[in-house]
């Protein structure tokens, strides 16, 4: 069974649920992201999807080059992807995921899941959004295929106001910890001199502080 990392099988992958119509399928949570860098509101979020909904595992979709941020504010890709790795460690239900790293850019969600589709007819796949992602669904490509192709779970952030996408049958709201840690928020600190430590986990503040990450 390929693996998402490069393609490369480096976790043995277990299953705590099936499903009455795909018995055989796993049900995994794409966690779309820059995660510039990655903390523990992102692994809050994971966890809580895997002990409370149907999904089994969830991968980190890390993505080099957000269509709506800056580019310059982007920490290197393989740095963030080894930073993801870091905060994973061996849990066995987390995957990074770099499978855009070899795609057109900048990265379009609606291509990377046609292709995850394709690529691992084994599994269902579920899109984990913010509410505030959300609230600009519309604003994302193809945003209509996309709803059309997999269903959304969406975790609570604060909004100025509810997206009419919350009474579509694809998307349903999960009763998450609303967690209000920023990758900002802590690029900022860091840039300031402070040391966000338990805003992300420690390996990841140490690899940040050794590599002289985000100072500028």
């Amino acid at each position: 069974m390929p693996f998402p990392v490069s393609g490369k099988l480096s976790k043995k992958i277990t299953s705590k649920y099936t499903t009455m119509a795909h018995p055989e399928k796993t049900i995994t949570g794409l966690f779309f992201g820059s995660f510039n860098p990655v903390h523990t509101g992102h692994l809050i979020i994971a966890n809580h999807f895997i002990q409370y909904t149907d999904i089994e595992e969830v991968w980190f979709v890390i993505t080099p080059q957000n269509p709506h941020k800056p580019k310059n504010q982007m920490l290197d890709e393989k740095e963030r992807l080894d930073l993801l790795k870091l905060a994973i460690g061996n849990n066995p239900c987390f995957f990074p995921c770099d499978v855009e790293f070899s795609m057109k850019k900048p990265s379009y969600s609606v291509y990377t899941i046609k292709k995850l589709q394709k690529d691992y007819p084994g599994r269902i796949f579920k899109l984990l959004i913010g509410s505030d992602n959300l609230q600009f669904f519309d604003t994302w490509k193809d945003h209509k295929e996309i709803i059309a192709l997999l269903d959304i779970q969406v975790y609570p952030r604060t909004v100025e106001k509810e997206s009419p996408f919350l009474s579509h049958p694809a998307v349903s709201m999960v009763s998450a910890p609303l967690i209000e840690i920023s990758s900002s928020a802590i690029r900022s600190a860091i840039a300031a001199g402070k040391e966000p430590r338990y805003m992300l986990p420690d390996a990841v503040l140490d690899r940040i502080i050794q590599g002289g990450f985000y100072v500028d």
